[in-house]
Order: C-alpha cells, then sequence, then structure tokens
C-alpha cells in the first residue's frame, strides 16, 4: 500500500463498507466479500465504479480479481494511483 492509500485508507473503508451495505465494525482487512459479506458481482462492479469516482482514478479491468478483500482493494488503489 502506497503512502496516499495508507492515508485514505479510512475513507477507501468506508466506500467498501457503503457499497457493500455494512457495518466498518465488521469488516477486516482480510475478509473475502464475496464469501463473508455475502457481495455479488454486481455489488463488486459497484465497489470498482465508486472507488474510481471518489478516487479520481482508472482501475485496469485486469485488477478487478484482486478485489475480493480490503487489502486488494488497498492494492489496486495503490497500483491506480501510481500509473
Amino acid at each position: 500500500m502506497n503512502a496516499r492509500v495508507a492515508e485514505r485508507a479510512g475513507e477507501i473503508k468506508a466506500v467498501v463498507c457503503r457499497v457493500l451495505e455494512v457495518d466498518e465494525a465488521a469488516v477486516s482487512p482480510s475478509d473475502n466479500f464475496v464469501q463473508v459479506h455475502g457481495a455479488d458481482s454486481m455489488k463488486l462492479i459497484e465497489l470498482l465504479a465508486n472507488l474510481e469516482i471518489e478516487f479520481d482514478v482508472d482501475v485496469d479491468s485486469a485488477e478487478f480479481d484482486r478485489m475480493v478483500d480490503l487489502n486488494g482493494v488497498y492494492d489496486v488503489l495503490s497500483t491506480a494511483l501510481e500509473g
């Protein structure tokens, strides 16, 4: 996770929780969004769109499969912000 993402980790988690409709306290960095929180593919696409808008980045579609947990989201955003 790069410094910009680390600084905004709380905001990122808030976006994830808002989209997944779960309480922030219920999400740990390694919780699988599908298995633990019941997210479907449409929720994950919605999450991607929200993150791109909120953080003004374009995420490569090849990175989508990495966005299965909060750690993955942090990594994908780090990569997108560096590019």
